[in-house]
C-alpha cells in the first residue's frame, strides 16, 4: 500500500480523493484570533441586541438572554451568545448542559421560554413564518448520528433538499457531484445506501447534503462523536475547508478537545444548571482556544484536562 499523496489543489479548494489524500490536506490554520476570555463575573458583552456601527456586519445569529425549560427541567439560563460571519464558534461543557438545544435555538428548532433569538441582527420572532422558513435555509446542520434517509441512496440523500426547491434535475446532477467531492467522496459512492456506509462516510454525506444549499452558517452537533482518531480529524480538517471554502461561518458542539484545538476561533463554555446556584452564571467560560487552554479558572481546566477528582470529591460528600 502507498503512502498518503498530497492533494494538487488550491488552498480553501475542494478536497477529493481517497482517504490518504484527505488526511494529507490536514493544515495549520490560517489566522489571528484576537477575543480576549472573560472572567465569570465580567459583564456579558452577547448580553443585548448588539448596536453596532453600518460598517460591522450584524451576527448572523445570536441569543439575547436566553432560557429554556423541558417541562420542570430547566435547560439554558440567561444564555447570550453571537455568530459572527466566517468565525467558528466551538460550544463544550458537560453533557446535560444544554449545548445541543443552544444549537437547536439558534436555528429556531426551538422556540425559547426567556429572550431573543436574532438573525442578521433582527428578531426572528418579528419575522413573518414564510420569511422564517426561507431565511433558515441559510443554515446547514450536521447532526449527531449524521441522520441520513436509509431508503435513498447516497447522492438522493444529498439531493433531498434540492428537490425540495424544486430545481431541474442536472443542476441537482452536478451540485450532488460538486458536494461529494467537496467532503472527500467520489461518484462512486453515490449509488451506496447510508448501511453500506463507515461512520465516518456517513458524517461527510451528511456534510455534503448540509452544503448542497449553500449555507452562510453551518452547525455541527457533536462532529466527531463514535469516530477513530484518524477519522476525526478528517471530519475536523472538512469543518476547517468548508469555513475557507467560503467564508461559512460555524457552531461546532464538542466535547473533543483536539477539535476545539484545530477549528475554534471563539469557545463558550457551558455548565450544567444543576451544579450552579441561582446567582451563578451559566456560561463559565468565553474567550479563544489559546485562552482555554491557558486558564486557570479551575472548573474550566478541570474539563480541559479531563480531571475528575473534583467531581469524585462531589460524589463522596
Amino acid at each position: 500500500m502507498t503512502g498518503p499523496q498530497t492533494l494538487r489543489t488550491a488552498p480553501g479548494g475542494p478536497l477529493a480523493g481517497t482517504l490518504d489524500e484527505v488526511v494529507a490536506t490536514l493544515a495549520e490554520r490560517p489566522g489571528e484570533r484576537t477575543s480576549a476570555a472573560a472572567p465569570l463575573d465580567a459583564p456579558d458583552p452577547d448580553a443585548s441586541p448588539p448596536q453596532q456601527p453600518s460598517q460591522q456586519p450584524s451576527p448572523l445569529a445570536s441569543l439575547h438572554g436566553v432560557s429554556k425549560s423541558f417541562g420542570p427541567q430547566d435547560v439554558l439560563r440567561d444564555v447570550s451568545l453571537q455568530v459572527r460571519p466566517g468565525e467558528t464558534l466551538v460550544v463544550i461543557g458537560e453533557s446535560g448542559c444544554g449545548k445541543s438545544v443552544t444549537m437547536k435555538l439558534l436555528m429556531r428548532l426551538l422556540t425559547p421560554d426567556a429572550g431573543e433569538v436574532c438573525w442578521d441582527g433582527q428578531s426572528i420572532e418579528s419575522l413573518p413564518a414564510a420569511e422564517r422558513r426561507m431565511r433558515r435555509l441559510r443554515f446547514g446542520y450536521l447532526f449527531q448520528m449524521a441522520a441520513l434517509f436509509d431508503s435513498l441512496s447516497v447522492a438522493d440523500n444529498v439531493a433531498f433538499g434540492l428537490r425540495e426547491q424544486k430545481r431541474p434535475e442536472p443542476e441537482i446532477a452536478a451540485i450532488v457531484e460538486a458536494r461529494l467531492r467537496d467532503v472527500g467522496l467520489t461518484m462512486a459512492a453515490a449509488g451506496k445506501r447510508p448501511a453500506e456506509l463507515s461512520g465516518g462516510m456517513r458524517k461527510r454525506v451528511a456534510l455534503a447534503r448540509a452544503l448542497a444549499l449553500d449555507p452562510d452558517l453551518m452547525l455541527y452537533d457533536e462532529p466527531t462523536t463514535g469516530l477513530d482518531p484518524v477519522m476525526s480529524d478528517v471530519i475536523n480538517e472538512l469543518i476547517l475547508r468548508t469555513q475557507r471554502r467560503g467564508g461559512i461561518a460555524s457552531v461546532v458542539v464538542t466535547h473533543d478537545m483536539h477539535t476545539v484545538r484545530k477549528v475554534a476561533d471563539r469557545v463558550v463554555m457551558l455548565a450544567p444548571l444543576a451544579r450552579l446556584s441561582a446567582a451563578e452564571p451559566q456560561v463559565r467560560f468565553r474567550g479563544t482556544a489559546e485562552e482555554l487552554f491557558a486558564t486557570d479558572i479551575p472548573e474550566v481546566r478541570s474539563f480541559i484536562d479531563g480531571d475528575a477528582a473534583a467531581r469524585m470529591d462531589e460524589l463522596a460528600a
